[in-house]
């Protein structure tokens, strides 16, 4: 979602009041209460002059003939401003975690990856089955996911250290003949499970996991019902990634002509209909104002679980109904990871004959679309320290759900390690640990360079570069990539070869058979260089090239 400009401009806002908000979680495994540094936001002064329209900024625009600036704005009651400060139980532990897709896992390597700032590795043993521990060695605490799978068993790589699959350690090289290893030579562990296609972790390591609380997803388990997943790391907090998942109205114009249902001709006000609230999200019905009978159902649930459904009839009198779901993962200060799962029971002629890589192709460029200014607007929720009604200017048409998801971060952020809420933040109490550069400067690039891209070479660790992002993390494109490049590296050598023979040879018509080959052949190292640039360049728009 691109982030708007605020409506005031040099209004001095003053220092936050700090509150400690004490609550009690009887799912503390630690038990007592918990105390979380909150910053809250008086409502009367200059903020509520602002609110109430006595102070803009200096360049005003005409709301439109009819309209009121209240009518337009989405607005806050007093009911609303009442419930500031209040929280909802919580504790960002004791929820599921969308890790992984199942069939993306590597059978023959361990995977490191993030649920906030804590490190977890993924691996299946000999028999399939997958384990997750902390990802570090209790020897010198080197990263596990660094190592490799010795018969079902993953080792250190610094110094052989192995283990089993409940995190005991079995093999030491190092140990004398006739020592027994340690009993404390073992791995903190987490439980995860697989459920449609996705692998879960359960984050307490003190808690019984709760089985019933794993989403599930009514569609994905209906008959004939097809879809295509994707997994992609982003160089924003997931609250960035979720709030622009909930944005229709960006769409039109951010994704202009990206296929070919987004036209920029087509951007219009939206009508939005909240009809559930509760302690774990909202749900609600949406759709164009031009169009109310195609109206969209929206459903974000906690921890950071959106689904956008639709249920139509076809031509022929059937029942079809369309998903858009996204699981998103914390993965760190300015970081996120996302499986995307785009479903129908009825696939267009045009889907079918396309090949997968080239749908991959088109979501990592629609999240390039985004990067820049959702890269930017991190930086700026980092820098300001401000909550978001003090620097959005949400419209009824067009921002409910983004209005409505930062009102669930103020219910439970006191439950996470930070947050960015409507009303409240909370900051993180350590600066993040980034191995690839500290928190914001990745964010700062990507939403400063001018051609808005990623920097270094295919195949570097940056969260901005689509090889990295995406390609890694999916076995097709990954097989795509290699498949190509080996036929350009085949019609490479052809092409030398027919070029050497055309000039050995004395005949016309042999020199001509040669070089129309060579012609051939390098058309052919043409298209697998394309298809390799398709699957691995980031997207540039044109009017930002150098």
């Amino acid at each position: 979602m691109a982030l708007l400009q605020p409506f005031y401009s040099d209004i001095s806002l003053g220092k936050p009041l700090p509150l400690s908000v004490l609550s009690h979680n009887p799912t503390n495994p630690g038990g007592g209460r918990r105390r979380t540094e909150t910053v809250i936001f008086p409502v009367t002064g200059k903020l509520n002059q602002m609110r109430t329209g006595l102070m803009k900024c200096s360049a005003v625009a005409e709301v439109g003939e009819g309209l009121s600036e209240e009518e337009v704005l989405l607005g806050y009651t007093v009911d609303e401003e009442k419930g500031v400060g209040v929280v909802a139980d919580y504790d960002w532990r004791e929820e599921w975690y969308p890790l992984y897709l199942s069939n993306e896992v590597p059978d023959d390597a361990p995977l490191g990856l993030t649920v906030f700032d804590i490190q977890i590795v993924l691996y299946r043993d000999g028999n399939g089955v997958l384990h997750c521990y902390q990802d570090r060695c209790p020897h010198r605490l080197a990263k596990l996911s660094e190592g490799q799978l010795i018969d079902g068993r993953l080792e250190c790589l610094y110094h052989g250290w192995q283990f089993e699959g409940d995190g005991r350690c079995v093999k030491i090289p190092q140990l004398p003949a006739g020592a027994k290893i340690p009993r404390s030579a073992c791995v903190k562990t987490y439980k995860v499970r697989e459920s449609q296609g996705v692998v879960w972790v359960w984050m307490s390591d003190k808690s019984t996991e709760k089985p019933e609380k794993v989403p599930w997803f009514e569609h994905y388990s209906r008959p004939g019902f097809q879809d295509f997943s994707t997994v992609h790391e982003l160089p924003y907090d997931h609250s960035i990634v979720l709030e622009n998942l909930m944005d229709p109205a960006h769409i039109p114009i951010s994704h202009d002509r990206t296929d070919w249902t987004a036209k920029r001709e087509d951007a219009q006000p939206l009508l939005f209909t909240v009809t559930e609230r509760t302690a774990r999200g909202f749900a609600g019905q949406w759709g164009k104002e031009k169009d109310q009978a195609m109206l969209n159902f929206l459903r974000f649930e906690a921890p950071c679980v959106l689904q956008n459904n639709r249920e139509f009839v076809d031509k022929d009198g059937g029942k079809q109904y369309f998903s858009a779901l996204f699981l998103c993962r914390p993965s760190g200060q300015g970081k996120s990871m996302i499986i995307v799962r785009f479903g129908t029971t009825k696939r267009s002629f045009l889907a079918k004959l396309l090949p997968k890589w080239y749908f991959h192709k088109n979501g990592c460029k629609i999240f390039e679309q985004d990067m820049g200014f959702l890269s930017s607007q991190n930086e700026v929720l980092m820098k300001e320290k401000l909550p978001t009604k003090e620097l959005y200017l949400n419209l009824k048409s067009s921002d409910t759900w983004v209005a409505e998801y930062r009102k669930w971060m103020d219910k439970v952020g006191h439950g996470m390690p930070y947050h960015f809420g409507h009303s409240t933040i909370s900051l993180p109490k350590e600066p993040a640990v980034v191995e690839d550069a500290p928190a914001g400067l990745v964010a700062g690039i990507s939403s400063s360079l001018p051609a808005k891209g990623g920097t270094g070479t295919m195949h570097a660790p940056n969260p901005i570069n689509r090889y990295f992002r995406h390609v890694i993390h999916c076995k097709g494109c990954r097989s795509v990539v290699q498949a190509f490049q080996a036929w350009k590296n085949a019609l490479s050598i052809m092409t030398l070869a027919s070029v050497v023979l055309a000039i050995l040879v004395s005949g016309r018509q042999w020199k001509a058979l040669y070089l129309v080959s060579t012609s051939f052949f390098l058309a052919g190292v043409y298209v697998c260089s394309a298809a390799i640039a398709m699957n691995t360049e980031n997207f540039i728009r044109k009017h930002r090239l150098l």
